[in-house]
């Protein structure tokens, strides 16, 4: 009897030990902090710097404080809030971005963009930027531009500013500004306290890059010199291609944009590179602007075909024969004109993949997709904390240069 009651009690205790032990094992399967890895550089071939033009301008009605959507995806006449039968919002745009019509602040957002961008063999961004007043939609630029620049260190890519000096006349018409160089005087201290001296701002010469898109009020170089006298390091300055006498002595050279037809980017190969300290040449897969559509003002009033592909493909040939040390790719996202990098439903990766191409990054495998379907699962899991966990893992296998390791814990949460 006292045998019996013996083993009945080394029963229960067993079981009890043996639920433990599953429990154990099922709270092991929650995974803990993940592990926070450096960044490693892609390995290309190319030793060509290569940057993409990047706007962080967009609103969703979700993200702006009055819940609209934001112009950018509106003009004057297009409703986000309407989704036809193909489930694509209506947007201002002949494109439509793969990832949908979204938040520049969003975090997932940036973390696909940032992680396309690193395997496709782009080294930095350069990032569109309005100044510091709260004026207009400025205020939201700046503040989404801080999301980016905060990501950008994690992920291994460089930065550098691209200064609109043609809204400084806005800031002085609000009353935040006696005159349109005292206001650039505050944007570019700003610049230099905040930004400049980031480990991974972009130095040309030792000096942070600083572009101007223009310039179109500041046109005469004693404005420029002014506003430069302010600053304990003057910038390596580059102006739009053909503007840099505006700046005179300032500038440290010019950089190519878009315009009409590849024969403007050949001339600025030919006649202005041999002349310039510093020269960014440009590439881009085509140019349609959706302003008049859109109600958005009058048209541009020419267009470059895309020509599934051919144009990209001609203009990153010229890249590669002019021997350029810097190139802009001309856009990530400006959707509103058509020269978007960022994978859409029209051209899916085809542009990152000849980017690619063009970097000779050594790294062949596929892994755009798994980029896109980690957005998707960020978006689907939004409330779930431990998948979140595994996803913020594979973010870290990602920036180290670890995909499979990434891919693996992606498949685990679908």
């Amino acid at each position: 009897m006292k045998r019996s009651i013996t083993l009945l009690f080394f029963g229960i205790l067993n079981i009890l030990v043996a639920t433990s032990c599953s429990s154990d094992n099922k709270d092991s399967d929650i995974p803990a902090e993940p592990e926070t890895i450096e960044p490693v550089a892609i390995e290309k071939t190319n030793s060509t710097k290569i940057y993409v033009h990047y706007m962080p301008w967009f609103e969703t009605n979700e993200s702006s404080t009055d819940k609209k959507w934001g112009y950018h995806w509106t003009m004057a006449n297009k409703n986000p809030n309407n989704i036809g039968a193909n489930n694509r919002r209506e947007i201002a745009s002949y494109y439509y971005p793969m990832i949908g019509p979204y938040h520049s602040g969003d975090k997932n957002v940036i973390e696909n963009h940032l992680l396309l961008m690193k395997y496709s063999g782009i080294d930095g961004v350069l990032i569109d930027w309005y100044g510091t007043f709260d004026v207009n939609d400025y205020r939201m630029v700046k503040e989404n531009t801080e999301e980016l620049i905060s990501m950008l260190d994690k992920v291994g890519l460089e930065y550098a500013i691209v200064y609109e000096d043609r809204f400084l006349p806005n800031v002085v018409n609000a009353g935040k500004a006696i005159s349109v160089t005292g206001a650039a005087k505050t944007d570019l201290a700003y610049l230099q306290n905040n930004y400049f001296d980031d480990k991974n701002y972009i130095k040309i010469n030792g000096k942070p890059l600083l572009l101007n898109f223009g310039p179109i009020v500041l046109q005469t170089p004693a404005e420029w010199t002014n506003v430069f006298n302010t600053l304990t390091t003057k910038p390596t300055f580059l102006t739009l291609w053909n503007e840099s006498a505006d700046a005179g002595d300032n500038a440290s050279g010019e950089y190519a944009w878009v315009y009409k037809n590849n024969t403007y980017l050949t001339n600025f190969y030919t006649n202005n590179k041999p002349k310039l300290n510093v020269a960014m040449g440009s590439a881009y897969p085509g140019f349609k602007d959706f302003y008049a559509e859109g109600g958005g003002g009058a048209a541009i009033g020419w267009t470059i075909e895309h020509n599934n592909g051919a144009t990209l493909d001609e203009t990153l040939s010229m890249a590669k024969n002019a021997n350029l040390n810097y190139l802009q790719l001309i856009t990530w996202n400006d959707f509103g004109e058509g020269t978007m990098f960022e994978p859409t439903v029209e051209f899916g990766y085809t542009y990152i993949e000849k980017v690619k191409a063009f970097a000779g990054v050594k790294n062949t495998e596929s892994v755009f997709p798994d980029i896109s379907a980690m957005y998707k699962l960020r978006v689907e899991k939004k409330g779930n904390a431990d998948a979140q966990k595994k996803l913020d893992q594979a973010f870290n296998y990602f920036v180290s240069m670890q995909p499979a390791k990434a891919k693996q814990l992606l498949n685990e949460i679908k």
